[in-house]
């Protein structure tokens, strides 16, 4: 069993979407984790972006990286550049990897256009996650 944490700024939009997708990609070989260097809540428009593919992550939580110290991870994946130069000494041997996925958070202008930024995102993350998960998670069960 592979212990995964993805790590973002404020553990609101990115990494929630990523959280959702290693769970549904990775099933019981792994159990993911997402945090932030901050938390921010998780924001109502990535639920409703993840239901429209539908991913439930409605009972997510917001969680701060500290919490999380105990548990020995295989993998920490960073999904901003934020996280990654902000994100203090996390003792683990865990393999780090890093993507910077725009943030869909800061998208500006009618709704639609904000909606269409977070599925744009969330489809940059899909990807992620099913490459990840081949890669790492179900290749070595082979």
């Amino acid at each position: 069993m592979k212990h995964i944490l993805v790590l973002c700024t404020g553990n609101s939009c990115r990494s929630q979407m990523a959280e959702g997708y290693l769970k549904h990609f990775c099933a019981s070989d792994a159990i993911v984790y997402s945090a932030g260097v901050e938390t921010h809540g998780v924001n109502p428009r990535a639920i409703a972006i993840m239901q429209e593919d539908g991913i439930d992550i409605s009972t997510h939580t917001s969680n701060n990286i500290s919490e999380y110290y105990s548990i020995p991870f295989d993998y920490v994946i960073t999904v901003c550049d934020n996280a990654k130069e902000r994100c203090p000494y996390f003792p683990t041997t865990a393999v780090k990897l890093h993507y910077n996925f725009p943030d869909p958070a800061k998208a500006s202008g009618t709704e639609e256009v904000i909606m269409e930024s977070f599925r744009s995102v969330r489809k940059l993350i899909k990807a992620y996650c099913k490459d990840f998960t081949a890669q790492y998670i179900k290749k070595q069960q082979a």
